[in-house]
């Protein structure tokens, strides 16, 4: 478990999982995140396969100190070129909505990318979202993460290519 001020990053338990369905479902009615039907069990059968965390992906649940679940974060290994040293992680959020706007996007955000440089000899850990969602981006800018570009036209979501901001954070910052 990784503990922050007031957020924790555990893996996911068995009573996690019909929750996490209907979120990959309705994705927490997300303008920002409506990527269509998802396979039923998908999830499921990720977690009997592997507690949904290895094989350079993870999934981990966020929770206040009370144990209530706030959402998830995940992660993901990308590549810039051959050999383990060009090896970086992707992040992502979702968070219920009535929990966003309170800053623990912002915490449970810093606290991956710690984990992951404290985890993993990688250089770089790095996240996008929405050219539209400002209120991600202010969190990611908050956590650390510096502001590098858009990438046009690289995410089909809710029926069109989207363009995202690219951000990322380097080791030492």
């Amino acid at each position: 478990m990784l503990h922050g001020e007031r957020v924790i990053l555990r893996p996911a338990r068995q009573e996690d999982l019909s929750f996490l369905e209907e979120a990959s479902r309705s994705d927490f009615e997300d303008e920002f995140t409506d990527f269509g039907v998802y396979a039923e069990g998908q999830i499921s059968r990720r977690f009997e396969e592997n507690g949904l965390f290895g094989n350079g992906n993870g999934l981990l649940i966020v929770t206040d100190y009370g144990g209530q679940f706030l959402g998830h974060v995940s992660f993901h290994q990308v590549r810039y070129g051959p050999g383990d040293t060009s090896i970086a992680y992707n992040i992502g959020i979702s968070l219920i909505p009535m929990q966003r706007g309170k800053g623990y996007g912002v915490e449970a955000q810093r606290l991956l990318a710690a984990y992951l440089f404290t985890t993993y000899t990688i250089m770089r850990v790095e996240a996008s979202t929405d050219v539209e969602n400002t209120r991600e981006q202010r969190a990611l800018e908050k956590a650390g993460f510096m502001r590098e570009g858009v990438l046009r036209g690289a995410q089909w979501r809710n029926g069109a290519y989207h363009d995202m901001v690219s951000y990322s954070k380097l080791r030492g910052e």
